[in-house]
């Protein structure tokens, strides 16, 4: 019997998100080089189940992700910083269930010298306000390694409620079995989380934050 491609998410589609400091555009081959440029140290890595080293390694997690949004189970961005035009990083919504109205962000990285200026509070903010307030989600989740104390620092920082430790969550690539912590955020609290990332982004030392 013939096979088909499977039919996009009909629920959340790709789309181009843009800030005043970044812009979210769907994730395509285009964008392999410039996150060459900025992913290859591992650190950036360290907590994840993917483990690029080089160009190929990259290309492989690039890919696996374009396979993700042809099957219509994630909808991958790459992360553009406005002021040099260049791909910097890449977030996603993922875990999405429409019957239900609730979606993950996740798979979220920036190059080294992108984190702590702002741009990622400012990625959420986008992602957020186009979950809640265009298509209209029940409730957005986050995880992360549980040893991730930065990571785990930043979803506080705005404003999602942590849930919660998924124990033995993940067997990762090296060891040991990964812990996950989660949070979310929900569609009766977002009024507020929007208005604390707004002011944050606003202050004088917006460009600081996470």
């Amino acid at each position: 019997m013939p096979t088909t491609d499977p039919a996009p998410n009909p629920w959340v589609l790709p789309v181009v998100l843009t800030g005043r400091r970044v812009r979210l555009e769907p994730l395509s081959i285009d964008h392999l080089d410039d996150l060459v440029r900025v992913g290859l140290d591992p650190s950036i890595w360290a907590l994840t189940i993917a483990r690029p080293t080089d160009r190929d390694g990259i290309d492989a997690w690039l890919r696996a992700a374009l396979t993700s949004a042809a099957s219509g189970t994630d909808v991958p961005f790459a992360t553009i910083d406005l002021a040099s035009g260049r791909a910097v990083g890449s977030t996603r919504f993922m875990s999405i269930v429409p019957d239900h109205r609730r979606l993950e962000i996740g798979w979220t990285w920036l190059g080294l010298d992108h984190q702590r200026t702002g741009l990622n509070r400012e990625a959420k903010f986008l992602q957020l306000g186009h979950a809640f307030d265009v298509l209209g989600a029940n409730r957005v989740e986050f995880k992360t390694d549980a040893r991730n104390e930065r990571s785990r620092a930043a979803l506080l920082g705005i404003g999602a409620t942590f849930e919660g430790i998924f124990r033995e969550h993940m067997i990762m690539p090296t060891g040991p079995l990964r812990d996950s912590a989660y949070y979310s955020v929900i569609s009766a609290e977002w009024p507020d989380v929007r208005d604390r990332l707004q002011a944050a982004l606003d202050g004088p030392t917006g460009r600081h934050l996470r």
